[in-house]
């Protein structure tokens, strides 16, 4: 390469970025910040509306036992879960859930079975029996066996 001569730049030529370079991390701790708090909004809105496990146990709970004892057994066999509809059939489900008098939904506690979130209702009946009915999240809360 020739380095004689005239050259139309002499000085070489310019650099791009003469600035100080700018920080970008305030925008990346904000926008984490946003999505988290987003989130959170989401999650609290979602218990709004939907209520909490064990307000959905309770209110499932209620609204089955109210089917059964209106003699809307197709309502009441919608309500059980995958399995408990799978095993039981609608004549099946009245003689395993349906007890005499009418039924008092008590109080739910939560419960951790093989790594699934289980609610457990109490119920109680005119007769003064009680029982315990699991309540699943499988699409909606959903009533999975008593005992």
């Amino acid at each position: 390469m020739n380095t004689e001569g005239p050259f139309l730049y002499d000085e070489g030529p310019a650099p791009l970025h003469t600035g100080t370079p700018r920080s970008y991390q305030g925008w990346l701790i904000g926008g984490v910040v946003g999505i988290t708090l987003l989130a959170g909004g989401m999650v609290g809105a979602l218990y709004l509306v939907q209520g909490s496990p064990a307000e959905q146990a309770t209110e499932v709970s209620e609204v089955f036992f109210t089917a059964l004892a209106a003699g809307d057994a197709e309502t009441a066999h919608q309500l059980l879960c995958e399995a408990e509809r799978d095993r039981l059939d609608v004549a099946g489900m009245e003689q395993e859930y349906l007890r005499p008098g009418g039924a008092q939904v008590g109080s739910v506690a939560d419960d951790d079975l093989a790594g699934a979130q289980v609610q457990q209702v109490t119920v109680r009946w005119d007769d003064g029996a009680t029982a315990r009915v699991s309540v699943v999240n499988e699409d909606g809360p959903r009533v999975c066996g008593i005992d």
